[in-house]
């Protein structure tokens, strides 16, 4: 009896840290509508959102919603389960994302492109220019993990299809990411679409992006 009165306590006390996992959370911009219950966020986006600044397209698109907390910590790690299997229609994207301001942020997303495949890739904004790196994935994946790490203002995403395997996505330098950050999470659909993203397993954790071990810095 009493292992099972304890072992119903530590399932509240989890449920309860769940719940407080998105507290600390900020919307800039709200998005279509949204949903919070325990440690998991519904996102519904709102038709012809986008992050986007200058490069090729010569248009400056800045009104996705991000969901967003700030800290000051110089390293750590940002893990996120999304959940995109409503996505449809090109270019409907949900992911993890370091919004600065306007003209300074970093995101790592799946990007739907049509039936038979997608985008899975990143976008590294710096001083009003944005650049795109992508890599062409199958159309059936509908849920990615991401890890977002900080080391003072350098930046690593990685992804993951099964939250324990990882991959590199993209190493950068953020130039306005000195001091406080805020990171977190965002969906849009740039185009006349409206689709639900699902976030889950969020967990902040040290740094998972360990110290290069090879050639010493020159500085």
């Amino acid at each position: 009896m009493r292992r099972k009165i304890l072992l119903l306590m530590m399932l509240m006390m989890a449920a309860a840290a769940n719940a407080q996992q998105w507290t600390e959370f900020q919307w800039t911009r709200e998005p279509k509508s949204f949903k919070i219950s325990g440690g998991r966020l519904e996102v519904v986006t709102n038709p012809h959102t986008d992050l986007w600044q200058r490069t090729y397209y010569h248009f400056r698109n800045d009104n996705a919603p991000v969901y967003q907390m700030e800290t000051d910590q110089q390293y750590f790690s940002f893990i996120v389960k999304t959940d995109f299997t409503e996505s449809h229609q090109r270019f409907d994207q949900c992911g993890v994302v370091m919004y600065l301001d306007s003209e300074n942020w970093l995101k790592g997303s799946v990007e739907y492109e049509n039936d038979q495949f997608q985008h899975l890739g990143s976008v590294a904004t710096n001083n009003g220019y944005s650049d795109w790196a992508t890599t062409a994935i199958p159309a059936d994946v509908k849920v990615m993990w991401y890890r977002f790490s900080r080391r003072a203002d350098d930046f690593c995403i990685e992804c993951s299809t099964d939250g324990e395997h990882w991959s590199q996505m993209r190493i950068c330098h953020m130039y306005k990411a000195e001091g406080p950050v805020r990171f977190g999470v965002y969906a849009c659909s740039p185009e006349d679409s409206s689709f639900k993203a699902i976030f889950t397993e969020m967990k902040l954790t040290d740094c998972q992006w360990k110290a290069h071990d090879g050639q010493q810095a020159d500085y």
